[in-house]
């Protein structure tokens, strides 16, 4: 890292920071707790235990993990581009850098709250239900999964103001999970013991979940050094 980033680090606006993730927070705590209420109902669903509405509540856990990481770059961001926004943003004393920094923490926290409740519900239900144990093992790869798209988003949408490109990347690497699903149930190591009653953390599943949070850990790190390379907002 660059002595002007190290500098641009040391002097961060902490205090308009925080105001700015409030400000992201009281936007978005009301669809937040529709994500979240949406989810428990799909882990009902899922607990059932029977195919059809184990089929429709898995269906469902997806699509609202799609949705609220869409959900959170597309309000948190895009929209402020559209609505000139930024352009008041601009106007108050904080660099690149500290937009960037309340921009990342906002959208990962209005992502992570109903990530989180789900992957923990998941976790409850799998252990406390007829379905076998080694489903906990697709769960975490799945989450890894939608985490590493909801990063790769995020990250264009920071670097990159064209509204279709942000578009075209969500779609793409969002669409991108089913079949990463249908690829690690061909895998023996992972599809064999999702079901038995045993968690089982094989090289392959390791391989696969290192790779998943490297990148997303990257991709973060990669938009952040060029946001303190910045001097403006464009």
């Amino acid at each position: 890292m660059s002595a002007k980033s190290i500098n641009s680090i040391g002097k961060l606006n902490l205090p308009m920071i925080k105001q700015l993730l409030i400000k992201d927070w009281q936007l978005f705590e009301k669809q937040l707790a529709a994500f979240v209420s949406a989810g428990i109902f799909a882990l009902c669903l899922i607990g059932n235990a029977k195919p059809v509405t184990f089929y429709l509540g898995s269906l469902l856990l997806i699509i609202i993990l799609v949705a609220s990481a869409c959900f959170s770059i597309s309000s948190s961001l895009v929209n402020e581009r559209k609505e000139q926004t930024l352009s008041f943003v601009m106007s108050l004393p904080i660099t690149p850098l500290d937009y960037y920094l309340s921009k990342l923490m906002g959208s990962a926290i209005t992502f992570a709250v109903p990530l989180l409740v789900m992957m923990l519900g998941s976790a409850l239900v799998i252990y406390v239900t007829p379905l076998p144990n080694g489903l906990l093992l697709l769960a975490v790869l799945l989450f890894a999964q939608i985490t590493l798209a909801f990063c790769l988003s995020l990250s264009v949408a920071m670097a990159v103001e064209s509204e279709g490109w942000n578009i075209f990347v969500m779609i793409a690497s969002m669409t991108m999970i089913n079949p990463f699903i249908m690829w690690i149930g061909q895998i023996p190591a992972i599809a064999v013991p999702m079901k038995s009653e045993h968690l089982v953390w094989s090289w392959q599943a390791l391989s696969i979940l290192s790779v998943q949070l490297g990148l997303s850990v990257i991709i973060l790190l990669w938009t952040g050094w060029y946001h303190c390379r910045k001097r403006a907002f464009y």
